[in-house]
């Protein structure tokens, strides 16, 4: 890979590390966005299932600004079913996937039972025209290096 993908999406269940990776990929140059983000009020997160549809809405429409802007973009989010990840594959026609597959505690406190429920419905991802799976080393090692900054 010579140029930096456009779009890359991380799925993965709660403590995975999706958003570990969404970092690092932000200190290369990415706009990081999650919906767990919309619930994030001065420095802390209150999430309410009332307001997903509105949290997926809100991050649907900060990519796609973002995307027209010319700006790299990476989506963290669990993504358990695939037809979850169709409105961002729509946005770009080529995009690499990575699936975190860490096993932290959940950092916003998702009970286990839960969490067994989201692994429960995983769907595998399958090759297909436009998708790209790679892992997060693998993308980082494909990335054109960064110009150094002047002081």
């Amino acid at each position: 890979m010579t140029v930096m993908p456009r779009l890359v999406l991380i799925r993965g269940l709660p403590g995975s590390g999706k958003s570990t990776m969404a970092a690092q990929l932000a200190a290369c140059g990415y706009v990081h966005f999650e919906t767990d983000q919309y619930f994030e009020r001065r420095g802390r997160y209150r999430f309410r299932a009332s307001q997903l549809s509105e949290a997926h809405a809100w991050c649907e429409d900060r990519v796609t600004a973002a995307l027209a802007a010319g700006l790299p973009v990476v989506v963290a989010n669990t993504f358990t079913r695939l037809w979850e990840m169709d409105a961002y594959l729509s946005m770009w026609p080529e995009v690499v996937v990575i699936e975190a597959t860490g096993t932290w505690p959940s950092v916003h406190g998702v009970p286990p039972d839960k969490v067994d429920d989201m692994r429960e419905r995983w769907e595998a991802l399958a090759p297909a025209a436009g998708v790209t799976l790679m892992t997060c080393d693998e993308l980082l090692a494909a990335l054109p290096p960064r110009p150094a900054s002047v002081s």
